[in-house]
C-alpha cells in the first residue's frame, strides 16, 4: 500500500473499531460505558473518538478538564460529558453554561460550583471519594460534611449530584477489591446524607473486564475503547478489542551501503554486509520513543524489521536487507495485527513503556485521518 500523494505521514483512526470497542464493553459488563476521550482522545482525536464511541452506544464522555470539554463541545459533540481534574481557584461558569458535568474533589470545588449555577440551571456533579490511589478525591474524613453540603445545595437547586465515583490502582485483585469496600463505605455515607446519585462509577478498562463488582452503574472506559489492552499477558483480540490507530509513513529515501556503514547518530548500528537502508520520516519530535532505538518493529512490504540505530528527531533509518523496497512505499509502525502490523505494545516493550504513552505521545505534526472502508 502506499500513502495518499504528498502524505509523509500519518496516524489513520478507524471509528469503527473505536465503536465496535464501545459495543464490546457494553456486551461484556451490561451496564453503561462512558468513553474516556482525554488527552486528545489518547491521541487519536477527541472530536473523532467521542463521535465514534457514541456511535457504539456510549451514555457519557470524560475528560480531565474543563478546557478539553469546551473543545468537544465547539466541535459539536453535546452528548453528557464529565471533566474532573480543575485548576486552583477556576470558575466553573463556562462549564455550567455549557452543561458540562464536573468532578468535584473537595468542599471549596463544591461551593465554586453552585457559585457557578443559575436559577434555571445547576451545576451538575460526580463527587469524587478517595479510596486509596492518594490522588485527588474527597477524604473518607470529610465525606460526612462534603456530602451534607452537597445534599443542602441539592435541596435548594444550586447543584444536581448526578454521581459519585472513584479510581483504581489496578495494583492486585486484593488491592482493588479493599478500594471497592471503601467505596461502598463511602456510597453508604453519602446515602445517609440524602444523596441518591444515579451514577455510580468505579471500574476503568483493567477492572470492567476483571472485577464484575467493580462495575456499578457505569464502567469508564478509555485504552479500551482504543482497542488497546491493559494486560502485558492478553492481547486485544483476545479481549475482542480491534486497535484502531494505524501510524504509518512513505519511505522517504532508499540507498544501498556496503558492509561496515555506519547509521545515524553515534553509529550505533553499522551493517555487517552489503545491503538496502530505507528512510524513515518519522522522530521522537513526532513521539516515536527513542528509547525504543533499535529494536522498534517496523512493517514494510510485508516483512518486519526493526529500527537500524537511533531514532533522530525528524526520522530513522530500516536495514532491510535484499527486500525490495521503493520511495513512496509503506512503513508501518503499529496498529491493527489483523493486518500485519505490530502492536503499540511491541513499541511500548521496545521502549521500556506502556501503550498508553505510545499513543497519547504521537505529536500535532503527525496528521489524522478518519479509516475509510
Amino acid at each position: 500500500m502506499t500513502l495518499p500523494a504528498g502524505t509523509m505521514r500519518e496516524a489513520v483512526i478507524d471509528t469503527e473499531a473505536i465503536a465496535d470497542n464501545v459495543r464490546a464493553f457494553r456486551r461484556r459488563t451490561g451496564v453503561d460505558v462512558i468513553a474516556v476521550v482525554k488527552a486528545d482522545g489518547y491521541g487519536h482525536g477527541a472530536v473523532r473518538a467521542a463521535q465514534g464511541a457514541l456511535d457504539g452506544g456510549a451514555t457519557r464522555l470524560g475528560v480531565v478538564d474543563v478546557d478539553e470539554a469546551l473543545a468537544l463541545r465547539r466541535g459539536g459533540i453535546d452528548a453528557p460529558l464529565i471533566a474532573w481534574l480543575h485548576a486552583p481557584g477556576l470558575s466553573f461558569g463556562r462549564a455550567v453554561e455549557a452543561h458540562i458535568e464536573l468532578g468535584i474533589s473537595d468542599l471549596d470545588q463544591l461551593n465554586r460550583a453552585a457559585a457557578a449555577a443559575t436559577g434555571e440551571r445547576p451545576a451538575r456533579l460526580h463527587l469524587k471519594v478517595e479510596t486509596g490511589l492518594a490522588r485527588n478525591g474527597i477524604p473518607p474524613e470529610a465525606q460526612r460534611s462534603v456530602f451534607a453540603e452537597a445534599a443542602r445545595l441539592e435541596r435548594i437547586g444550586r447543584v444536581h449530584v448526578v454521581g459519585i465515583f472513584s479510581h483504581l490502582s489496578n495494583t492486585s485483585p486484593d488491592d482493588d477489591r479493599e478500594a471497592i469496600a471503601r467505596f461502598d463505605e463511602s456510597l453508604a455515607v453519602a446515602a445517609a446524607s440524602g444523596l441518591t446519585p444515579r451514577v455510580r462509577h468505579l471500574a476503568a478498562t483493567q477492572a470492567a473486564i476483571d472485577l464484575p463488582e467493580s462495575r456499578y452503574d457505569a464502567v469508564r472506559i478509555g485504552l479500551g475503547i482504543y482497542g488497546l489492552s491493559p494486560f502485558s499477558y492478553r492481547s486485544p483480540a483476545e479481549l475482542g478489542l480491534r486497535p484502531a490507530m494505524t501510524l504509518r509513513a512513505a519511505i522517504a529515501a532508499v540507498r544501498r551501503v556496503p558492509a561496515g556503514h555506519g547509521v545515524s547518530y553515534g553509529y550505533t548500528y553499522r551493517t555487517d554486509r552489503e545491503t538496502t537502508l530505507a528512510l524513515v520520516p518519522l522522530g521522537y519530535a513526532d513521539g516515536v520513543p527513542r528509547q525504543a532505538s533499535g529494536v522498534g518493529p517496523v512493517v514494510i512490504g510485508a516483512r518486519r524489521f526493526p529500527v537500524a540505530g537511533r531514532i533522530a528527531m525528524d526520522q530513522f533509518v530500516v536495514d532491510v536487507g535484499d527486500h525490495p523496497v521503493v520511495v513512496g512505499d509503506e512503513a508501518v509502525l503499529f496498529g491493527d495485527p489483523t493486518y500485519g502490523a505490530p502492536l503499540a505494545d511491541d513499541w511500548a516493550q521496545a521502549a521500556g513503556t506502556i501503550n498508553y504513552e505510545v499513543v497519547t505521545r504521537i505529536g500535532p505534526r503527525v496528521p489524522r485521518r478518519t479509516a475509510t472502508r
